[in-house]
């Protein structure tokens, strides 16, 4: 489970040459708007590891997320664990797993963070067999909101919740929390 491929994507492993292009992304304001802060290569590069390390040992993660014959690197996608606690991630053992993208803005807009979450719901729901992936943002963020309803997740209001990375009072504090049961996947035949 090292690659995954859509029809204009692909989702593989991270090449050190990935390593610099996402860090032009995490330097820049408009990509990190909601999140704390933009990230310097040093700490940009730690988390571009983090995610290469993720699918060496689990052999699912946020992949690299690649347009053959347009572009290398575009950003990622992909399904893990949820690594802090908040009111939807249960007690240890269990654990849940949310999907998530982030895209250089060059390629927002065509579709892509949709279609190559499509694929990574399929392996979650298909391959791992998981009974629910989540995904959230902060209130703010309207065009992930949209991403997570094009692919068929659903929003509760009474599911929102504080990031507790973030101090009472911060602005991107609050966040919203979509869902989607592996039920309501249309089954493969």
């Amino acid at each position: 489970m090292t690659e995954l491929r859509t029809d204009r994507l692909i989702l593989r492993p991270w090449r050190e040459a990935d390593f610099a292009p996402f860090a032009a992304m995490s330097a820049d304001p408009k990509v990190m708007e909601h999140f704390p802060s933009t990230l310097d290569r040093a700490a940009s590069d730690n988390v571009a590891s983090i995610l290469k390390s993720d699918l060496d040992i689990m052999g699912y993660g946020f992949w690299a997320l690649e347009v053959p014959g347009v572009a290398p690197f575009i950003g990622f996608t992909g399904i893990r664990p949820v690594t802090f606690q908040a009111p939807f991630v249960p007690a240890p053992p269990d654990f849940v797993v949310e999907i998530g993208w982030r895209l250089a803005p060059a390629h927002w807009g065509k579709g892509y963070a949709a279609e190559a979450a499509r694929a990574a719901l399929a392996c979650g729901f298909g391959t791992l067999g998981l009974p629910e992936i989540v995904s959230f943002t902060t209130t703010a963020n309207l065009r992930s909101q949209a991403v997570m309803q094009r692919i068929g997740m659903t929003h509760d209001e009474a599911d929102d919740f504080d990031h507790p990375a973030l101090p009472a009072g911060h602005p991107l504090r609050r966040h919203v929390l979509y869902r989607l049961r592996a039920e309501t996947q249309p089954h493969k035949k």
